[in-house]
């Protein structure tokens, strides 16, 4: 390839990252601007004038399918010996050219470690995702932190259970890895680093071989990755970074786009070049999505399309969440029948859960679909469940699989502050105790229960269609037309986003999915009940005194009790606090906030009072209830009378 041809098809923007060989050069790219074309070309370029040899050039990106994604490019640039890795397939080669020790086994996944220690675990906490502990042990180790270091490096961070049994966790799990020999990709990143810091030789070595280095996805680097990098850089400046402040949404891994944003005061020299011309998007998504921009901060960005003017984004507020589902099949059919695959159309939601709605309405509606990284029966919920079902030949179908879900942990209100993958497994949970209960009718079985949901849930009824994937699965991605209902508080912003950088991140996550559309894109949002419009749909000029929930030290149950009620409801509280830890399980187990407060309104004196109120029922009114008329009453005396009409 001539050096001219690098130059094809390049806009002025890209031209100017591509143009600049050597020195620091921080390439800020919004969403559908051509990133991974301009540092491909740039790498290139750096071959072709000469500037470096392609073996020379090491360039990171974060999973392996972009890694592939950069290497078949530069093979098509006529630079097939540049480097193109992950930053974890990166170390384990240097580890494995340059350490004089060997880096051990991998190990695959963290989960079922986890899984085991949390067994461990007082009662009340044993059912907490082993994916939401092993994602905080991600969270500690990508900042560097050790068990030892863990409670003193937390902040203001809320780990999934309480910090002290937290740290235990965290250490079982460091020298359960040592006592088996092992090791996980945050420790791939470790041994390199303390190679380096250690063994001048093999630091020689490797700065011999590699002089020019290029990142990829640069707002999500942690501070892990980023003293590799610079230990691999080694007062060095011949670097570049390409990333969106815009788009970094993954603090929940140690992410932080400071690192981007800090670039030019760390090297001085360094060039900027912004990436606007999008190519992607139809100008009116754009100017749509703009709106958010002054709430952002970051580095200042504006997109503008490439495209012609094509149709308004459609937006839309309806009265309950069943109209809304209407009108997004009426709409997905519509597109359809115009021409439009299933496969370039996207529902984006903020959870694993919420892929239930459009699964089921979808499957009423047969049209097909693909949920993307975590389809229902995949999902840990589910697949306890089905695992637990000991009489597959039994007719009562409903007390089947509520057995087998209580005993992978069920209970039918999560208290709030349960990690992301805790609240999908419950909702899981959940979701297969009503479709049970709706399959039961006498005559069938378990076994025919479990052969309906493969036949609706399973791969094959899933295998194309619409894609259903949530805001973070959806980043790098495209389609022609995206959906992103639900627009309220509690789903997005998240529920438990308290904090402003929270909000902040939430925030982000909506600019993603918008900026995922190219010719198409729906907004919508419900209003009833206690619904709120989205604090973010006001910030897009959608509705208007939207304000945000404000967080209450207190329980909203407590705030809606009428000030004499209250010292009954504490009162129910310490009982259920002696009686939780009497049966060893998690006081919301015995019951949620919200029926004491119900209790504590209409003060029952008698069991076939207590048996009207809803959250009670017959297991808990004969397990509980003469003990809640006595805290009530003062009166032991009164008995259970369970043959109630």
């Amino acid at each position: 390839m001539a050096t001219g041809d690098v130059f094809s098809g390049l806009n002025d923007e890209q031209r100017r990252a591509v143009e600049k060989v050597r020195g620091p050069v921080c390439i800020l790219a919004g969403a559908g601007t051509g990133k991974t074309t301009t540092i491909t070309h740039r790498i290139a370029n750096q071959v072709l004038t000469g500037a470096f040899d392609p073996g020379a050039i090491l360039a990171v990106t974060f999973t392996d399918k972009a890694a592939g994604e950069m290497r078949e490019r530069l093979a098509g640039l006529g630079v097939p010996g540049a480097r193109a890795r992950t930053f974890h397939s990166a170390a384990l080669a240097q580890l494995r050219h340059l350490s004089v020790e060997p880096p051990g086994q991998i190990l695959a996944s963290k989960v079922v470690a986890v899984r085991q220690l949390a067994n461990s675990l007082p009662k009340p906490y044993r059912f907490r995702s082993a994916a939401d502990l092993a994602t905080e042990i991600e969270w500690a180790r990508n900042r560097r932190l050790t068990p030892a270091s863990y409670l003193d490096g937390l902040g203001d961070h809320e780990p999934p259970i309480p910090e002290d049994l937290m740290q235990r966790i965290f250490r079982g799990y460091e020298e359960g890895k040592r006592e088996r020999g092992l090791i996980d990709f945050e420790d791939l990143l470790e041994l390199a680093i303390r190679m380096y810091e250690t063994d001048e030789d093999a630091l020689n070595i490797f700065m011999a071989r590699y002089q020019a280095f290029t990142v990829d996805e640069y707002q999500d680097v942690n501070l892990l990755q980023q003293s590799l990098l610079d230990l691999w850089l080694s007062g060095r400046d011949d670097v570049c970074v390409v990333g969106d402040d815009y788009q970094s949404i993954y603090s929940f891994t140690g992410a932080s786009a400071r690192y981007l944003i800090e670039m030019p005061q760390r090297f001085v020299r360094t060039t900027v070049v912004k990436l606007e011309e999008n190519h992607r998007s139809t100008p009116e998504i754009l100017a749509f999505a703009n709106k958010l921009v002054p709430n952002l901060g970051g580095t200042d960005k504006v997109l503008r399309s490439t495209k012609p003017p094509a149709e308004a984004v459609r937006t839309q507020r309806f009265f309950d969440t069943e109209r809304e589902h209407d009108a997004i099949v009426e709409r997905v059919r519509e597109l359809h029948a115009a021409g439009l695959p299933y496969n370039e159309m996207a529902v984006l939601y903020r959870a694993n859960f919420r892929s239930e709605d459009f699964e089921e309405v979808f499957t009423s509606a047969g049209i097909p679909f693909l949920v993307r990284g975590g389809a229902f029966l995949a999902r840990r919920g589910a697949q306890q469940v089905l695992k637990a079902l000991r009489r597959p030949e039994s007719t009562e179908v409903a007390a089947e699989v509520l057995s087998a879900a209580q005993r992978a942990g069920y209970v039918e209100e999560p208290p709030d502050g349960v990690g992301e993958a805790e609240l999908t497994r419950q909702k899981d949970l959940a979701r297969l105790v009503r479709i049970a209960e709706s399959f039961d009718d006498g005559t069938r079985t378990v076994a025919e229960l479990v052969d309906d949901l493969r036949a609706r849930f399973g791969e094959e009824a899933t295998a194309v269609g619409v894609n259903l994937l949530t805001y973070h699965r959806a980043k790098g991605l495209e389609f022609d037309a995206v959906f992103l209902p639900r627009l309220e508080e509690g789903e997005l912003p998240f529920k438990r986003s308290r904090t402003d950088e929270a909000i902040a991140e939430e925030r982000r996550l909506l600019y993603v999915g918008l900026t995922r559309a190219r010719d198409h894109l729906w907004l919508s949002w419900t209003t009833g009940g206690r619904s709120q419009p989205s604090r973010f749909l006001e910030e897009l000029g959608l509705v208007f005194g939207a304000t945000p929930v404000e967080k209450s030290k207190s329980s909203p149950v407590v705030q809606e009790l009428d000030p004499g009620d209250r010292p009954v409801f504490e009162e129910l509280k310490k009982w259920r606090l002696r009686r939780s830890q009497q049966d060893s399980v998690p006081a919301y187990v015995v019951f949620h906030d919200s029926v004491l407060a119900d209790i504590a309104r209409r003060k029952p004196t008698k069991i076939r009072e207590l048996a009207v109120i809803p959250g009670v029922g017959a297991t808990k009114l004969e397990r509980y209830g003469p003990e809640l008329i006595s805290v009530l009453t003062g009166d032991a005396s009164e008995e259970p009378n369970l043959s109630l009409p």
